[in-house]
């Protein structure tokens, strides 16, 4: 599980022994058959940059990081999803290949519900803790279970105890001092060289969606530059969940990079806390503006196939399963 004894104890490597494993040791030879052609690299920063890239399959990463050390002996620190930390192995396997979590408040309050109840709440259940919490209000009683409100127990690594405090506002309290450790992480990244890898669409999907808000709150606060990078064909080479590649043509494009200056005329007034509430109210427009413009200028990189939907919806897991 995601908690933020975990979340302290990423250690990010500028060189990362595991990536550079899996290139040589299995990629390298799995990718004899596997055309890989990356176009627009000489507008590339030789400064760490934030890329921006569909996700369409699996694996889609993994040839991106492949040419990235082969071309540069350059690396990258990968946005994956607070579920990856479920199982023993596989969260060893993400933080052992350079990753940081992302804990969405739809992973906290599905997990702290599953581990208080031992089952997923329902739709409706679900719908009533997250009105409650994204609104900063009393979660309706009459639509959870009582001990979801009542119980006194740990948080994902921080006390949560009713009779001081409300549900909503314990939820809140701890998203924020995971994402704080996040923002740290991220931060550290980029100083010590690396890049971020981020899939704003936060799920995967053949077709491009709408970018959640969160690439867009990092860059603003640390001036990080956006590269988006549209990824063509890597479901034919990686059509389900294994990870040996079937022989076929992946194209990378790279995009124009996108400074702070890009998004001048968007920015936030002042200073703002990334993931805090209440500046995710006052200035989420904003926020979701940037996105948009970094979709749109990913979704012109891609083949047509790949391109947004006409809904802009993508084809992503739906539910609660999304989170666990």
């Amino acid at each position: 599980m995601l908690d933020l004894a975990r979340l302290r104890s990423i250690r990010l490597h500028t060189k990362p022994w595991s990536q550079r494993l899996i290139a040589e040791g299995f990629l390298q030879f799995d990718y004899r058959h596997v055309e890989l052609v990356l176009e627009g690299l000489e507008t590339l920063p030789k400064t760490p940059v934030i890329y921006a890239m569909n996700h369409t399959d699996n694996y889609n990463y993994w040839p991106l990081q492949y040419a990235l050390h082969k071309r540069f002996a350059r690396y990258t620190a990968a946005w994956v999803k607070g579920k990856n930390y479920e199982h023993p192995f596989v969260a060893w396997f993400m933080a052992a290949t350079n990753n940081i979590p992302i804990a969405s408040r739809g992973y906290l309050l599905t997990r702290d519900f599953v581990h208080t109840m031992r089952r997923r709440p329902t739709e409706p259940e679900y719908r009533a803790l997250r009105d409650g919490v994204d609104g900063g209000l009393a979660v309706d009683a009459s639509a959870v279970p009582r001990e979801i409100l009542t119980k006194a127990r740990d948080m994902f690594g921080r006390r949560f105890e009713p009779t001081r405090e409300r549900y909503d506002e314990a939820l809140d309290a701890v998203f924020g001092e995971l994402m704080r450790c996040f923002v740290d992480l991220n931060r550290g990244a980029l100083a010590m060289g690396l890049d971020l890898l981020v899939f704003p669409e936060g799920t995967r999907s053949l077709r491009l969606s709408r970018g959640h808000i969160g690439i867009a709150q990092v860059a603003l606060h640390l001036g990080a530059t956006i590269v988006p990078v549209g990824c063509s064909g890597s479901n034919h080479v990686y059509p389900g969940g294994s990870p040996s590649a079937k022989p076929g043509r992946i194209v990378y494009r790279f995009g124009r990079p996108m400074t702070p200056d890009a998004f001048a005329d968007l920015a936030p007034p002042r200073t703002f806390v990334p993931f805090g509430r209440e500046d995710e109210e006052r200035y989420g427009p904003v926020f979701q503006a940037v996105t948009d413009r970094v979709m749109d200028a990913l979704n012109e990189l891609l083949d047509p196939e790949y391109r947004y939907a006409e809904s802009q919806h993508g084809t992503g897991t739906e539910g609660t399963h999304r989170f666990l």
